[in-house]
């Protein structure tokens, strides 16, 4: 999937090499995980849904971001109630 052969990608796996930032790119994409998720930087796994929708949020206004921050800050309190009230 991202045009290495089988030797290449076994030295990565047993960490003789680093694979370059363009390769470490290709290997998250494929992998459809968040380049900080790969390196270990975050504990979070963002899928590429979830990315693209994020992606897709930066690229709104201020005022349209605050209108779905307040939204989504609402959906999550209610879920959360929702689950302490289940128990």
């Amino acid at each position: 999937m991202i045009g290495i052969n089988d030797g290449a990608y076994g030295r990565y796996e047993r960490n003789e090499v680093k694979p370059t930032i363009e390769m470490a790119v290709k290997i998250a994409q494929a992998l459809e995980v968040s380049l900080d998720y790969l390196t270990g930087n975050s504990d979070i796994e963002l899928d590429k849904n979830t990315l693209d929708r994020v992606q897709e949020v930066t690229k709104l206004s201020d005022k349209d971001k605050e209108y779905i921050f307040v939204t989504l800050d609402a959906l999550i309190r209610d879920f959360k109630n929702k689950q302490a009230y289940s128990k």
